[in-house]
């Protein structure tokens, strides 16, 4: 694991660009068994842990080093903490970044100054690029996980987090390469090797959970995830070798339970968090893990998401949590057919949002009604459902 003395040393660098981030507790996540609280690094100074790391790796460079300049890979946040890091030390930075790296993203880490390339399906074929590019300029590579620097420095989101609340039973975070989470078990466990370090995954990117699992490191053939910070197709051994020392398990959320997270955190905690900002809380909500008692620590990783990402992630929230639903009911294709349709969901008191008629797909002489409607839960869908069978409508739900 990172030494805690480097931990510590780099605690003592980073707040010349960083931030303390608050350590909040959430009443709405919380019972009397378990008290959660919130670490929201998606308020830190570029809205992403990811300054911590690169501000400390960049800042042990030699002069030599900096006069050269320096390259990095990223699908967003560590390219804007190398780059806030390099314009701090006023030194050339060099960012490639995936060709689906959020606009935000792109735009944010060009304001701070670095040149952008996007390169590459995923973090994996941009990783390999900037590699390129290094042996090809001599560029410093700065690591976006694997560097003892990049996880001491992320390493003190821990330090800060006992200063807040002296006892810690679980901390819950995100993975993608895994400098995060290697950086926060090496310092927890450390100072309390009792507290249990619970990995989270995206579905769509679990190579590290199926390494964990099968202990040995087993990449994945794609990614596809909408928590684009965590989209990481191949393990790193060095990241590896210290999840499997620190952390206690790993668990996946798919798709729709960490557009689910991003929506009840925006809805009930009015914060902005990108998905895989969001997915610590994901496990929570859909209790991925089991027996989950005492103080218990989430990481909110970062909150830099595309605004088209964001609509989308809370279309797709308002699906999971019953409160939008789409059904195409098939009528008789004559005056007044849709309008007994309106009158029963108006007496379900569901309310109409959009509606599609299209004769060309039904048989002759009906019509398929495409009809998307706001709902209050999962009992007032239910409502809907049987209020359409008493009045013998021909529906299914979409």
């Amino acid at each position: 694991m990172i030494k805690l003395s480097e931990i510590y040393a780099a605690k003592e660098k980073i707040y010349d660009v960083a931030i303390k981030t608050p350590f909040t507790f959430s009443r709405f996540l919380s019972n009397d068994e378990k008290k959660v609280w919130l670490k929201c690094e998606n308020l830190q100074t570029i809205g992403a842990y990811k300054i911590r790391g690169a501000y400390n790796k960049i800042s042990s460079l030699s002069d030599e080093q900096k006069k050269i300049g320096v390259i990095a890979a990223s699908a967003g946040n560590h390219a804007q903490g190398v780059a806030f890091s390099a314009n701090y030390f006023k030194i050339n930075a060099n960012i490639i970044m995936p060709e689906s790296t959020p606009l935000t993203k792109v735009e944010n880490t060009m304001k701070l100054g670095a040149n952008v390339i996007l390169k590459g399906d995923n973090f994996d074929e941009a990783y390999a690029y900037a590699k390129e590019l290094e042996k090809e300029k001599g560029y410093c590579f700065i690591h976006p996980f694997a560097d003892n620097f990049v996880m001491a420095g992320q390493g003190t989101i821990f330090l800060e987090m006992i200063e807040d609340l002296s006892t810690i039973d679980y901390i819950i975070a995100p993975i993608g390469g895994g400098g995060l989470i290697s950086g926060i078990a090496s310092a927890a466990k450390q100072i309390n090797p009792n507290i249990k370090i619970i990995g989270v995954q995206a579905k769509g990117a679990n190579a590290m959970k199926t390494s964990f699992y099968n202990k040995k490191i087993t990449n994945s053939k794609g990614v596809k995830t909408i928590a684009d910070g965590i989209a990481v197709k191949n393990v790193d051994d060095i990241c590896f070798k210290h999840i499997l020392e620190c952390v206690d398990e790993i668990v996946e959320c798919d798709e729709d339970e960490i557009a689910n997270a991003v929506l009840f955190l925006l809805e009930q905690h009015k914060m902005v968090i990108e998905g895989a900002g969001a997915i610590s809380v994901a496990a929570i909500m859909h209790e991925k893990i089991k027996n989950l008692k005492g103080n218990i620590a989430c990481i909110l990783s970062g909150g830099n998401i595309d605004v088209t990402m964001l609509s989308n992630i809370i279309e797709k929230g308002l699906v999971k949590s019953y409160r939008k639903m789409q059904i195409k009911v098939t009528l008789v294709d004559k005056a007044g057919a849709l309008l007994d349709l309106t009158k029963a969901l108006k007496e379900a008191k569901a309310n109409i949002i959009k509606v599609d008629y299209d004769r060309l797909s039904a048989d002759f002489g009906d019509a398929n009604i495409t009809i998307t409607i706001e709902t209050k839960g999962k009992d007032h869908q239910e409502l809907v459902c049987k209020t359409l069978n008493k009045y013998s409508f021909i529906f299914k739900e979409l």
